[in-house]
């Protein structure tokens, strides 16, 4: 790059070094390894526009990390999980129209707006927000602020399931789970396949087709589909955790149980909350789904519950104990028949 050198009174050829400056920013010192540009011939600097900005901008970024200040990405993404323009964002903050935009593009934020942000970060923070505060944004822009409020709560609420739910589940890959780790997904899927095909799907029967369907499609690939555990109780084969399980489906607004009482017995009953998502199963998981389904059909739950103390993973294990996949091999799938009850 050629540019003009007062110091040489002529256009030169010139170089990039780097050297160490120190900055003074709301009274603290930040040094950083700065780009700079210098004439070729007599080295004196020269003022370079593009290399200057960058320089400011790694000051400030040096002073956000240690002050542990928000970066320019997180403020835009604070703005962005609400859907916000930057406009509207300053004006539901009652800030100029430009200082997002400046914040967002690298320049430096004062202590008292980041804490702010830092706030509003947090969805029932920014409901709480609005409920306390006069804000400029029309009812139109508020309806759709606490909707995305709305959304945000929601995910959060599956995401910390998805972190009890790992806490619970996490396991190597090992025969007791088919040699799969916990998918939760699959898990969902089998249990809206069997509620969206079965006529008042108790919680009894449920547990038993996720059984067979997990223990057939292993003894035929080798593999579980969902990676559950599954353990002996006194009504056949039950998921490891199911409860904690089923609860966290009921929490993410995919099932819920429905409870009844006939004769005295208590019926939970699955129903499905969400349309079922075949993508997430393979061919080869949905057509051992509807085997087993079809297989099962006609069984009402005490049916199926004896029909499971039959096999040989169950009459081996004792009240409590993991059913190895290693008994799939002798699964008795064939001659089953039941009554609906």
């Amino acid at each position: 790059m050629r540019k003009y050198c007062d110091n040489c009174e002529k256009e030169v050829e010139t170089k990039i070094v780097t050297k160490s400056e120190e900055y003074t920013v709301f009274s603290d010192t930040v040094e950083v390894e700065a780009k700079v540009l210098v004439c070729s011939d007599c080295g004196e600097e020269l003022f370079c526009e593009e290399l200057d900005n960058a320089t400011i901008l790694e000051v400030y970024e040096k002073y956000r990390r240690r002050h542990k200040l928000l970066m320019p990405e997180e403020i835009k993404s604070i703005r962005e999980q609400y859907e916000l323009s930057q406009r509207s964002f300053a004006k539901l903050l009652q800030w100029g129209d430009k200082t997002i935009s400046r914040y967002e593009n690298g320049s430096l934020q004062d202590r008292v707006h980041n804490s702010l942000l830092l706030f509003l970060r947090e969805p029932e923070n920014m409901r709480r927000y609005l409920a306390d505060n006069e804000v400029s944004l029309s009812l139109r822009q508020q309806n759709k602020l606490l909707k995305a409020v709305d959304k945000l709560e929601s995910e959060g609420k599956s995401k910390k399931n998805n972190r009890l739910l790992t806490r619970y589940f996490t396991s190597e890959p090992c025969e007791e789970n088919g040699f799969k780790k916990f998918d939760y997904e699959k898990f969902c899927s089998m249990v809206l396949f069997f509620a969206y095909n079965n006529h008042e799907l108790l919680k009894t029967k449920l547990m038993k087709l996720l059984n067979y369907s997990d223990m057939i499609f292993f003894k035929k690939n080798g593999i579980s589909i969902s990676g559950s555990k599954y353990v002996h109780f006194p009504y056949g084969p039950v998921p490891e955790n199911f409860d904690i399980l089923l609860g966290a489906m009921a929490a993410d607004g995919i099932i819920h149980l429905d409870i009844s009482y006939d004769c005295g017995y208590e019926k939970h009953q699955v129903i499905p909350d969400v349309e079922m998502q075949y993508e997430i199963l393979t061919d080869e998981e949905i057509a051992v789904l509807k085997e087993v389904h079809e297989k099962f059909f006609t069984f009402g739950s005490v049916d199926i519950s004896n029909y499971s103390h039959q096999e040989k993973g169950y009459k081996e294990t004792k009240n409590g104990e993991i059913i190895s996949y290693s008994y799939a091999k002798d699964i008795q799938f064939d001659g089953a028949c039941g009554e609906h009850v």
